[in-house]
């Protein structure tokens, strides 16, 4: 059986910063207010005048040794055969030790879901994205990232993927050394945030020049 482990490139290059696949992930997932599984975080390099805007989009790495999962004192956090890791809610007890130990800084704790429209009553799409929030996840407990496993099952992409207009993301198996994914971080010079963790993310990113 071929091994499979689900990873995910960022080509710096082709994103725009638009934030696609924040509001796709937004949307699938139904996360409240405040809560960000996808961001795309912006800043500038260079010096004037040569001065650059730059988009890094930032999401779960999915290591293949994750620090969160080491952490997790009730076992919520576990890793798929296929390398997604993913959290438990009946295990999870709220601790936070797993957003402690993520050096990516990728896990949201939802006390309670929050409506979009502080002080406002919940409008017809808020009660339907509350009611499947609370269909998957329990209040009071860690979230994050699961490379939208449900999707990845029936054979589709993530939501960001799909969202991205300049096709900046790209999702395949990492064990198959003729898989996009591989051919690209080995042609583009991929690399991965903060490699010295021994952490080994599944996210690459592809870069500028």
């Amino acid at each position: 059986m071929a091994l499979v482990r689900f990873g995910m490139i960022v080509d710096l290059k082709r994103c725009i910063g638009c934030y696609a696949c924040q509001v796709a992930c937004r949307q699938s997932n139904f996360t409240p207010r405040g809560t960000f599984w996808a961001k795309v975080l912006k800043g500038e390099f260079g010096q004037f005048p040569t001065v650059a805007r730059e988009n890094l989009p930032v999401l779960c790495f999915h290591c293949k040794d994750p620090p969160c999962k080491d952490a997790c004192p009730t076992a919520a956090t576990q890793k798929k055969e296929n390398g997604i890791v993913f959290i438990d809610p009946k295990l999870c007890i709220g601790c936070k030790y797993c957003s402690l130990a993520c050096p990516y800084g990728a896990r949201a704790f939802v006390k309670e879901w929050q409506n979009y429209f502080p002080g406002e009553n919940l409008n017809p799409y808020e009660e339907y994205a509350q009611m499947q929030w609370y269909a998957k996840h329990d209040p009071g407990t860690n979230t994050k990232c699961d490379f939208c496993s449900e999707r990845v099952e029936n054979g589709q992409q993530p939501a960001c993927v799909d969202a991205c207009p300049t096709s900046a993301r790209i999702f395949g198996n990492l064990e198959d050394p003729e898989s996009e994914v591989s051919q690209l971080i080995k042609k583009r010079r991929g690399f991965q945030l903060h490699p010295e963790l021994g952490t080994d993310p599944s996210v690459y990113y592809l870069p500028r020049r």
